[in-house]
């Protein structure tokens, strides 16, 4: 039986009323149909019931399961409605007890102790075995089993060569890691051209391999895994940090590195269940039937804004061949979005993409066989990255909020920084400064990933904002014109994540003077608060670059006279200077 609205108007109030009306049928058959309608699953929830799920792996985008989807998606409503059920419900996973642990109660307790344990093992894994090749003894907590999901990762060889050059790969066990390549690499703009570049994100890395090998070298070093076990608690007193597992263990350690990425507890309780400023929504799929798979879609923007749910959403696509076959090619489909009421679920996009997908690529849906679907929530924080909020507890990775604002790509920026971030650790173990204070250096400001966020802003579509629908897919095709007019310089950094001021200025330059008409729709659809904060930014960018440029080379002869602690801040100074400014980066010989 259901209920039948029927509208009155009485003395000008508009009242509603329910009556019962039976289901519409004319047959037995319409009947069950017409039930079997309302109840039926969803097209994502068919394909991915349809497949196996096998081989889930912990990390960003390592689950594949329907069960999984809903899950986040639940996680992902929690942290876009108004609700403060999540706030309230944050747990305080980090205290800080007066006194010396030696002199404690719990002293005896302790099953083992270590220089340094990282929780999180999916990235974590790399900083544990860079630490290691130093001397020090490491431990991985994982709550899962230590291993890398199917999904490969892209990225460039210039990238993967920075795991070399910090001691933990040899060049052949890149050859084995990497699981396809390919060239070239299209940056598309639908409708308005595009521009085609080598060598970016042309390699397909195998985390099952990557982590693998990695995990032997660092059992080799002497590390230790525990695995299948989460972290209760973690106590911070004035000699040592002591971490509670799930199944009751207790180790301690002088150090604890958080590798526990976006959704780590210790950052919820850092943030107190803040919502983030800003947040990307990714799905897609692994799929078996492309004929002609050699090249890469880098990113490719949609024509035009769209209404999802209640919200409006501009998609993006990225595209890769996948080393799991030669007819294999992975598709992502992302958006970004302000966390609020009505935003799309992921679900809500997969139903999209399904739609869309096939027109994308030029491959009819049923001619694909669909081996995994992806899916991904990455926020993200203006205050970024994290600085450390406890003494000897440090973020890294995507619980740090280092990575870019805009790809989201955690294991390009972990590439970047895990030369920086590893010296930096072991030079504060071995000068015992593991205080908040120092360690923060280790996270320091660093204008060029504040200034992308203007990007994400101009890049997400908003309801009731006065500008053309078109207008995200034309200012990206501006943009890009701009930086292919400026060469390889001002192009390649870019699309490798890495802002730097004199490129900025030269492509913010050229899209003004050549397209004027669109500076007054960035206007509308950034909004002048967020144009005056990134003009701060801006400013210190081009700051950090000349501290790097002309005070760095007067002022780092000098630092190793200094005292410890007076030369360590001053190394992460100019490391800061460096990366800050985007100097850390240069044009290798086959960019060139």
């Amino acid at each position: 039986m259901l209920l039948h609205p029927r509208i009155y108007t009485t003395n000008g109030a508009i009242q509603i009323q329910y009556h019962p009306c039976k289901i519409p049928t004319f047959s037995r058959r319409r009947r069950k149909l017409f039930v079997e309608a309302q109840s039926s699953p969803s097209r994502t929830q068919r394909i991915m019931e349809s497949i196996s799920s096998t081989g889930e792996a912990g990390g960003a985008g390592g689950s594949y399961s329907y069960n999984a989807l809903k899950r986040l998606d639940q996680l992902w409503s929690s942290i876009y409605s108004d609700q403060r059920v999540e706030k309230e419900a944050t747990k305080e996973i980090v205290s800080t007890v007066p006194g010396l642990f030696t002199e404690s109660d719990l002293a005896d307790k302790v099953s083992e102790t270590f220089d340094v344990i990282v929780c999180g093992g999916t990235l974590g894994i790399f900083v544990a075995t860079a630490l290691s090749c130093k001397g020090l003894r490491v431990c991985i907590v994982e709550r899962n089993i230590l291993k890398g999901r199917e999904q490969e990762w892209n990225i460039s060889r210039k990238e993967l060569q920075e795991l070399v050059e910090v001691g933990i790969l040899d060049e052949d066990d890149i050859e084995l890691a990497i699981a396809s390549k390919f060239n070239p690499n299209r940056c598309g703009f639908d409708g308005k051209g595009e521009i085609w570049v080598e060598d970016i994100l042309n390699l397909g890395v195998s985390p099952v391999k990557l982590i693998e090998i990695v995990k032997k070298r660092f059992s080799l070093l002497g590390g230790v895994v525990i695995e299948d076990c989460s972290v209760s608690s973690l106590c911070i007193y004035k000699d040592s940090a002591v971490l509670k597992l799930a199944d009751g263990k207790i180790l301690s350690s002088r150090l604890i590195i958080d590798a526990m990425g976006n959704f780590s507890p210790i950052v919820k309780q850092i943030r107190n269940g803040r919502k983030p400023d800003g947040v990307c929504l990714v799905v897609g799929s692994c799929s078996r039937g492309f004929q002609d798979n050699s090249t890469s879609d880098v990113i490719f923007s949609s024509p035009s804004a769209k209404n999802v749910a209640q919200s409006k959403v501009h998609y993006f696509w990225e595209a890769f061949p996948s080393g799991s076959g030669p007819l294999d090619r992975t598709t992502y489909m992302f958006t970004y979005v302000d966390p609020q009421p009505g935003s799309p679920k992921l679900e809500d996009l997969l139903e999209d993409y399904w739609d869309l997908m096939p027109n994308y690529q030029g491959v009819p849906f049923e001619n694909m066989e669909i081996l995994r679907v992806i899916f991904g929530i990455f926020p993200t924080y203006r205050d970024s990255p994290l600085p450390a909020a406890f003494d000897r507890v440090l973020q890294f990775g995507d619980a740090s909020g280092i990575q870019s604002p805009v790809s989201f790509g955690g294991f390009g920026s972990l590439t970047r920084h895990l030369g920086r971030l590893s010296t930096g650790i072991y030079e504060a173990m071995k000068d015992d400064l593991l205080d908040s204070q120092s360690l923060s250096l280790l996270n320091p400001y660093m204008p060029n990933l504040s200034a992308s966020w203007l990007f994400q802003r101009a890049m997400s579509a908003k309801k009731n904002v006065n500008v053309s629908p078109d207008f995200i897919n034309e200012l990206l095709y501006a943009n890009f014109q701009s930086m292919e007019r400026l060469g390889d310089a001002v192009l390649r950094p870019f699309l490798q994540d890495v802002i730097q001021f004199g490129p900025l200025v030269k492509t913010l330059g050229l899209v003004m003077i050549t397209k004027p008409q669109i500076i007054p729709s960035i206007f509308k659809q950034v909004g002048i608060p967020v144009l005056v904060d990134w003009s701060g930014h801006f400013f210190m960018l081009g700051y950090y670059t000349f501290l790097s440029t002309f005070l760095d080379p007067t002022i780092r002869p000098l630092v190793d006279t200094f005292p410890a602690r007076m030369k360590f801040k001053w190394k992460r100074k100019l490391e800061a200077w460096k990366y800050g400014s985007g100097l850390d980066y240069s044009l290798s010989q086959n960019d060139k």
